[in-house]
């Protein structure tokens, strides 16, 4: 993909765009030479997880068209903590955990960008920063009545936002402008809830220096039955593997909602549009290879080929046709089958859960699986044909379920 191929309407057909500031501006800007965008995370943990996955995603199509991308980490802003939507303060993180987390973060941003890309600390500029000098260079640009209109500040007013707080988005509207000085910068990418921390840098940098600075958000993402992105039933779907084993994070994307199929091919793979639509639009039981595919693709991307084929490995053996031998078997009468038998009731059983309750509190939990595909109802009848399932309760207990003739 060239420089001057039509980037912004790939975006926008992947799902990428909420938001433009100028939408023509930067258009025009990316047609006529490479263009620098950044993406910044505050070091709040060793890892990015699912949820920055947009992000990521976002800029290797920025790369892949010859565009700059650039991490920016807040390696001074985490000592604050961004408000935006949020009910509570951060905690706040000493030094070496805040060390620590930077490392964590440029190892999967670069993972994905590769190891060339440029990663700044905003620490460089705002640790020797004095705070007269930060008023007079950048509080007297902005209106406090203005401000106190941003949702991201008004809906913690109805809690508690401290001072140190409330100066969030101007320390990030001046990092925008020190970007645009030191390093060209004159895109920023960030979430729905930063367009105005974004907007903010943007009239930051004109009233500074007249700069031309362009800002483009995502859509804040949740699954279709409204749960947070980068959480599954067993925590947080981190990207570093030392944090999440890529045969979890194959099975977050193997199990994800029918209904999110699609979209998430779009984002959150590199596949052609032509063939996200084509597996977007299966149904019954062939969605589950396009699940496969997602699963497949994005643990490539996150983990390279080796991890891939770990993982498909280790999913063969747990949940392949025949190929679980190594699993605890429960034998299950042929009869008891014909006549109904619940996974609630094939749970006690078969030692995954001390009773009925206990395994549909399990299930919704997430943490029922029969054959990879996670169950919400344990009530729901065991379907005769197979022959043969493995049953599991979270990440570690599995056991086959083999229909025998000869049990009465």
């Amino acid at each position: 993909m060239s420089i001057n191929s039509d980037l912004l309407d790939l975006l926008q057909e992947r799902g990428f765009i909420h938001q433009c500031t100028d939408a023509a501006g930067l258009r025009h800007a990316m047609g006529k030479q490479p263009v620098t965008a950044y993406l910044g995370f505050d070091a709040t943990a060793d890892s990015l997880h699912v949820g920055h996955l947009q992000g990521l995603m976002l800029m290797r199509w920025l790369q892949r068209a010859g565009h700059k991308p650039m991490l920016l980490i807040g390696g001074a802003t985490t000592r604050i903590g961004d408000p935006s939507f949020r009910d509570t303060s951060r905690p706040l993180l000493d030094d070496a955990s805040i060390a620590a987390n930077i490392e964590g973060i440029r190892s999967a941003f670069t993972h994905y960008l590769g190891a060339d890309v440029a990663v700044v600390d905003n620490a460089e500029w705002l640790n020797g920063l004095g705070y007269l000098d930060f008023l007079g260079q950048v509080g007297r640009h902005f209106s406090v009545n203005r401000m106190l209109t941003f949702d991201a500040i008004r809906s913690r007013l109805e809690h508690s936002l401290s001072f140190l707080e409330f100066g969030y988005t101007l320390l990030q509207a001046y990092d925008f402008v020190e970007l645009a000085r030191r390093h060209g910068c004159t895109l920023q990418i960030g979430g729905a809830d930063q367009w105005a921390n974004i907007i903010n840098g943007i009239d930051l940098g004109r009233r500074q220096s007249s700069l031309d600075l362009y800002g483009l958000t995502m859509p804040l993402l949740a699954t279709s039955d409204g749960k947070n992105m980068s959480k599954s039933a067993g925590g947080a779907v981190w990207l570093n593997a030392d944090r999440l084993p890529p045969y979890d994070f194959w099975q977050f994307w193997r199990n994800v909602d029918d209904r999110d199929v699609g979209r998430f091919l779009a984002l959150f793979t590199e596949l052609p549009m032509s063939e996200v639509r084509r597996l977007g639009a299966l149904q019954g039981a062939e969605l589950n290879a396009a699940k496969i595919v997602l699963a497949d693709q994005a643990t490539l991307l996150a983990h390279g080929p080796d991890a891939l084929a770990a993982a498909q490995r280790a999913a063969a053996g747990a949940f392949g046709s025949g190929a679980c031998a190594d699993l605890p078997a429960w034998p299950l009468a042929a009869a008891r089958l014909a006549a109904g038998v619940t996974l609630a009731e094939l749970a006690v059983d078969a030692g995954l859960a001390a009773s009925r309750g206990a395994a549909r509190r399990l299930a919704a939990g997430g943490g029922l699986r029969l054959d990879g595909v996670t169950v919400l109802d344990a009530d729901a009848v065991l379907a005769g044909g197979a022959g043969e399932w493995v049953l599991s309760a979270g990440r570690k207990q599995h056991v086959r379920i083999v229909v025998s003739d000869d049990m009465a």
